[in-house]
């Protein structure tokens, strides 16, 4: 039975790599459960996304091949969904598929009635299979309808009870914020600790992935409590990370995960929002340390979004592709020869010790995934053997963009493009940040209300997820305090309001999705981290940033409240922690207000200003004005705050509560000291 592929109108770069299957394939929409209540079929739900491998591979096997997709035109209605674009559809089909099987994955395949109750879960099938279970499932829809429907009934009630309670266990019994937090932190400190990979960094075994949150936890855990041992795990893991295979040695930037516990080889996507939570813990790891690694890979992978990543409407695209010519990594390995062929036999012979590149290899057909586990004595070769390689490089067939711009990456990006530019001297970075910012608010947000991606300047129909909200208002609250500019803050103050007023469920907690957003069998709420803060835990950073410039005590109390999950998460899960525990730290600082007057163009306004920020203590926040009372500034936490005796000067507050004013670096670090 044929019909008709109804993607080619996405948006999403991952939908239109299937615009052209034989598989009659339907976004999620209404129309498609109706066309298979009408049809009386079963929905096969595929859910993956456009760096995915193995959704490639099914994709290759089963989407292309005539035959199967015949079987699955006659027998189900198909719905293809990109999980970047519909974060809800994808945590609330994910959570049936680990409940019924134990695991989960992508590409994710969901059976579902056309009530869209999901009856069978599972992830990547072999073509064969695969052609099989379709026709096994059709058999069992006509045969055994009563229970299959009614196991999907029941599956879906589970699966909304399960979610309700498990709210409810782990927001606990409350209690004074202040000692919640710091018994969370410890407790955390302490499960981090016995996790920790002293020998290899990172935490656990293989797979590695970047733990990035964790690792902003605790840098700013050591900053508050002085404490050894959490800044000996994060500068392990980050130095680790960084002179492993899973850092592109070449380009700056770095994959999705490692598939082995020494950062060897990588899993070779590189994901937006991976490199802008690192390139924003390398920079405060340097501002603790003064790491010149850390320095070199938070400029480096700031470099990477811009070179790789940058739309020409400003925005900063989603990921790229493992895969090129159809091999996953085929453009970042080497071997030996390629070397020689590229370098001449004494360049070569240099590279291939510097960057452990064998005959045997570390990857697949002999090749080696490049890293670079000490600095050689050469400083300067190893710089010229780099820029050549990077430049033979890039005339290898390259890995796939997935262009489309997700708001709440950028949002994570414009936080650590700014940071970094005012830290490094970039003011490149900055405006790059500045750029990112201009496309969300002027294509994602309108009346308050985001949506989610858009894609070559032309805003997508998805509406946007608490952390959609929640990262672009931290975004624009830090590009506030980086520019001076004013109304950043009051962009970020506009999607607050949203956040508080149409995610939050009437406890203090937050749903995933807004009141009004598309009814799914049940509202999705997960307050852990997984690849990217939870909704909850980035929408109480940015409430708690809000209120530090504002003075609002309403949303500090809210962001206190958002974090009355943290100490179940923390004390079971602390790797699926880290945004709470860091904003929680931030909380038990102050956090403390920053606010620098003076001069835009005056040299002591510069170096107070890139003094606030390189000094500053756990979550801090900053704000810049002219210090002119002439002019009253819409960031309150500027208001009052003039120049002394003609000079700039920078104020530093907690709860708006100020110290005297100082005027020069030294007294302003002095100032800043716990």
């Amino acid at each position: 039975m044929g019909g008709v592929n109804h993607l080619k109108d996405s948006t999403s770069p991952y939908l239109l790599q299937h615009a052209d299957n034989p598989v009659d394939w339907w976004p999620w929409c209404d129309e498609a459960f109706a066309e298979a209540a009408r049809r009386d079929v079963p929905v096969m739900l595929s859910v993956g996304y456009a760096a995915c491998h193995w959704c490639h591979v099914m994709a290759h096997e089963s989407f292309e091949d005539p035959e199967t997709a015949a079987v699955l035109n006659e027998h189900v209605v198909s719905v293809k969904v990109d999980r970047e674009e519909r974060p809800d559809v994808d945590s609330v089909y994910m959570t049936a598929t680990q409940a019924m099987t134990g695991q989960g994955g992508w590409p994710m395949t969901v059976f579902m009635t056309p009530d869209k109750e999901p009856f069978f879960c599972g992830t990547y099938y072999p073509r064969d299979y695969f052609r099989q279970l379709v026709l096994n499932i059709s058999q069992a829809w006509h045969d055994q309808r009563d229970d299959v429907t009614g196991r999907a009934k029941q599956v879906a009630i589970a699966l909304a009870e399960n979610a309700a309670a498990t709210a409810a266990a782990l927001r606990g019994g409350g209690g004074e914020f202040d000692s919640v937090f710091r018994q969370a932190a410890d407790v955390a400190v302490q499960g981090l600790s016995r996790d920790y990979d002293a020998a290899r960094g990172g935490f656990g075994g293989a797979p590695k992935f970047p733990p990035s949150m964790v690792l902003e936890f605790l840098l700013r855990h050591h900053e508050r409590t002085g404490q050894l041992s959490p800044l000996q795990m994060a500068e392990g893991t980050c130095e680790a990370m960084a002179r492993g295979g899973m850092y592109d040695q070449l380009g700056g930037g770095f994959a999705r995960y490692s598939v082995d516990a020494g950062w060897v080889v990588p899993h070779f996507e590189k994901m937006l929002y991976d490199n802008a939570l690192l390139a924003r813990v390398y920079a405060h790891l340097w501002r603790r340390t003064a790491s010149a690694l850390a320095r070199r890979v938070a400029e480096q992978t700031c470099d990477w979004m811009l070179r790789e990543l940058r739309t020409a409407e400003g925005g900063i695209a989603a990921s790229l592709d493992a895969d090129s010519e159809g091999q996953e990594g085929k453009f970042y390995v080497w071997t030996p020869a390629e070397l020689r062929g590229v370098l001449g036999p004494d360049d070569a012979g240099f590279a291939a010790a510097a960057f452990d590149v064998t005959e045997a290899g570390t990857f697949e057909h002999g090749a080696s995934v490049l890293q670079l586990r000490s600095d050689p004595g050469d400083a300067s070769r190893l710089g010229r053997v780099k820029d050549t390689l990077l430049a033979a490089r890039s005339g290898r067939v390259r890995p796939g963009r997935d262009d489309k711009v997700v708001a709440a990456w950028n949002g994570l990006a414009i936080s650590a493009l700014a940071e970094c530019g005012l830290l490094f001297g970039r003011p490149d970075l900055t405006a790059a940040a500045r750029d990112a910012a201009a496309l969300l608010a002027g294509v994602h947000q309108a009346g308050g209300r985001l949506v989610r991606t858009s894609r070559a300047g032309a805003a997508g129909t998805t509406a946007g997820a608490l952390d959609d909200y929640a990262c672009v208002a931290e975004g624009f609250l830090t590009l506030s305090g980086v520019t001076g500019e004013a109304r950043w803050l009051a962009l970020a103050g506009e999607l607050l309001e949203v956040a508080l007023g149409s995610f939050g469920d009437g406890q203090g907690g937050f749903y995933d999705t807004a009141a009004d957003d598309e009814a799914l069998i049940f509202r999705p709420a997960d307050p852990a981290d997984n690849a990217t803060p939870s909704g909850a835990s980035a929408v109480a950073g940015a409430l708690l940033g809000y209120s530090a410039l504002t003075g609002s005590a309403r949303h500090r109390e809210a962001a206190g409240a958002a974090l009355g999950v943290l100490p179940g998460i923390a004390a079971r899960y602390p790797t699926a922690a880290g945004m709470g525990l860091a904003v929680a730290e931030a909380w038990l600082a102050g956090p403390a207000e920053i606010a620098v007057v003076g001069g835009p163009d005056d040299e002591r306004t510069r170096a107070l200003h890139q003094t606030a920020l390189h000094a500053a203590p756990p979550g801090a926040v900053l704000a810049l004005g002219d210090g002119n009372p002439e002019t009253p500034s819409d960031v309150p936490l500027l208001e009052g705050r003039g120049l002394v005796d003609g000079a700039p000067a920078a104020y530093v507050c907690r709860q708006f509560t100020c110290q005297a004013p100082v005027t020069t670096p030294a007294r302003l670090r002095e100032a800043l000291e716990p």
